[in-house]
């Protein structure tokens, strides 16, 4: 008997019962065909990120600068390794890398690379069109673009969107573009018509990298962060001095997929928390916007060095308007870990000190659970802006789940939470 018919029989069978679980494909391992050594077609191709990097050098492209992307984590990790940091600049945020690259070819008059995600590609739409573009200062420099969402291959919802939207925006933007190949050969190829583009035409030209193109490269120089604490164990001890009626907003990446669990374990509903699947440096302007609304709560903000960096004006805006009720929590490990561990700025600069020169009221510097807990207690919905700023590891385990619910449903269960806050207030 063939195993599906087996199935619908067992199905048939146990309805009345209620005892066998909705079954789908994912109940099953599907194994990875082999290929067959005859047929050359079926042998899968990978791009050597170094023999890559090596085929635009020699192209006179040597000079790096992008936000970093899991798509782009075996190239990005080659960078890291090979590239002094001076030729590879870890950028804020995607608009922010397209000025580098500007003012890198004004001063050398060469063609910059500059990489990112495709959800980054939001930041760069104003430089790539009121700097780079060829009605106002004509820059050329290639841009590669990591394909999230690609169509036919599944992925979060958030980068779905963005998946489908990403050649018709490089199409609107006026930017000339192709996949780049999986094998050298190709890529060589590709990479002499981008060069054809960016000298006749003085403009931008991107690649698309699709999933899995770049074969495996090990980093020989790690980043490190010399604090013990992981962020998970600084999470849960901020879980731990949570007030009833605290809303958290979460910047997307570990930091909320590790808020959703250890909620979870705590068997606390996840109802108080947004947990931001995208609009990465946003989270603090989200907690900005609801703090502003519910004045009598302390609203917490969960975030991270990169994404805190990434947009930093905000910080400016919350010390600004004087928020009392403003918690800002910097899950500060020093890196982009959640796409392959490049190194932010994140240690070399003081958050802290950031925010108290913006005007936040209290500021804090801790490394351990007591120190969290310490200044969890003195930061109050009546004396801030406050900021705690938690100097953490990197040590992400590596069974760490992602949330259930959709972000709709997310936004809804938390916008419900908001308005029964409203009414618990006003009955005490």
């Amino acid at each position: 008997m063939g195993i599906i018919k087996m199935l619908r029989l067992i199905k048939h069978s146990a309805k009345g019962f209620g005892m066998l679980p909705r079954l789908s494909q994912r109940h099953f391992t599907v194994k990875k065909p082999e290929p067959d050594p005859r047929l050359t077609e079926t042998i899968r191709d990978f791009l050597d990120p170094g023999e890559y990097v090596e085929c635009l050098q020699k192209n006179d492209i040597e000079f790096f600068t992008g936000v970093p992307d899991s798509l782009l984590r075996q190239f990005c990790s080659y960078l890291s390794d090979n590239i002094a940091p001076s030729k590879n600049i870890i950028a804020a945020n995607e608009g922010n890398a397209i000025a580098i690259a500007a003012g890198y070819h004004m001063s050398t008059g060469k063609y910059p690379c500059v990489y990112l995600q495709n959800s980054g590609l939001g930041n760069t739409i104003n430089p790539l069109l009121s700097l780079a573009h060829t009605g106002v200062y004509s820059i050329p420099m290639l841009l590669m673009i990591g394909w999230r969402g690609e169509p036919g291959k599944k992925d979060e919802p958030q980068h779905m969107i963005q998946g489908d939207k990403t050649a018709p925006l490089l199409t609107a933007a006026g930017i000339n573009f192709e996949v780049l190949p999986d094998y050298i050969e190709g890529a060589e190829q590709a990479v002499e018509s981008a060069i054809y583009n960016l000298k006749n035409r003085n403009c931008p030209f991107a690649f698309i990298i699709k999933r899995s193109i770049f074969g495996d490269y090990i980093q020989k120089k790690p980043f490190v962060s010399p604090y013990p604490l992981s962020r998970e164990e600084c999470i849960s001890a901020i879980v731990g001095d949570l007030e009833e009626f605290d809303p958290v907003i979460a910047t997307t990446g570990f930091a909320s997929r590790e808020l959703y669990e250890i909620q979870l374990q705590a068997k606390k509903k996840s109802v108080n928390s947004l947990l931001c699947v995208g609009s990465m440096g946003h989270a603090s302007s989200i907690a900005l916007g609801v703090a502003t609304q519910k004045k009598s709560r302390r609203v917490v903000c969960l975030d991270g060095d990169g994404a805190a960096i990434m947009h930093m004006g905000s910080l400016a805006l919350i010390g600004g308007h004087k928020v009392k009720n403003f918690l800002h929590i910097v899950l500060n490990n020093g890196c982009h870990e959640s796409v392959g561990g490049q190194e932010t700025v994140g240690f070399k600069i003081s958050f802290a000190e950031v925010a108290e020169s913006c005007g936040y009221k209290q500021t804090f510097k801790v490394k351990t659970k007591e120190e969290i807990h310490n200044a969890m207690k003195k930061c109050t919905a009546i004396n801030g802006p406050s900021m705690i700023e938690i100097l953490c590891g990197v040590n992400t385990r590596g069974n760490l789940g992602r949330p259930k619910q959709s972000p709709k449903q997310n936004k809804q269960e938390f916008m419900e939470f908001l308005s029964k806050q409203k009414q618990a207030i006003t009955s005490t």
